[in-house]
C-alpha cells in the first residue's frame, strides 16, 4: 500500500503532508516553492510510491471560487496528466489556515513559529490530509 500525500497549494509556497504506509496517520512533510512541486513529487513517487494525491480546493465562505481556485484547477489537471496511475482527489480547504493556527497554538508553538508561513502551510496540508482520511 502506498502513501497518500496532501497538497496545500499557493502561488509562492506549497505545503505537503503525507501518511504512513498504512495510511493511518497524517504527518507534515515539507514546504517547497510552487515551481518545484512537480519535480519534487516525481522524485518522491520514485522513492515512495503514492497511492493518491489530495489537493486542497480553495473556496470562499459562500462556496464561490477564489483568486487561487483557477491555479489549483490547473494544478489538478497537470497532476492527472503527469501521474495517470495515481488518483487525485479534491477536498475543501476552507478554514484550514485558521485551524492550522489553532493547532499550532494548542501544540505550544511560540509566536515566532506560528508566524512562519511555511509551518502554517505544512500544518494546513496535514489538516487537509486528515480530513480526507476521515472522509473515506
Amino acid at each position: 500500500m502506498g502513501r497518500v500525500m496532501a497538497i496545500d497549494y499557493g502561488h509562492k509556497r506549497v505545503g505537503l503532508a503525507v501518511t504512513d504506509p498504512l495510511q493511518l496517520i497524517a504527518t507534515p512533510l515539507t514546504t517547497i516553492h510552487s515551481q518545484e512541486l512537480l519535480v519534487y513529487l516525481k522524485a518522491y513517487h520514485e522513492r515512495e510510491p503514492l497511492a493518491a494525491l489530495v489537493v486542497g480546493m480553495p473556496r470562499t465562505l459562500g462556496n464561490e471560487p477564489t483568486d487561487a481556485t483557477s491555479a489549483v484547477v490547473g494544478l489538478i489537471r497537470r497532476l492527472r496528466k503527469e501521474f495517470p496511475q495515481v488518483p487525485v482527489h479534491e477536498i475543501d480547504e476552507r478554514f484550514t489556515s485558521r485551524m492550522a493556527h489553532a493547532a499550532m497554538l494548542a501544540g505550544g508553538l511560540g509566536k515566532k513559529d506560528r508566524r512562519d508561513k511555511a509551518t502554517v502551510d505544512k500544518v494546513a496540508a496535514t489538516i487537509i490530509l486528515q480530513s480526507y482520511l476521515e472522509s473515506r
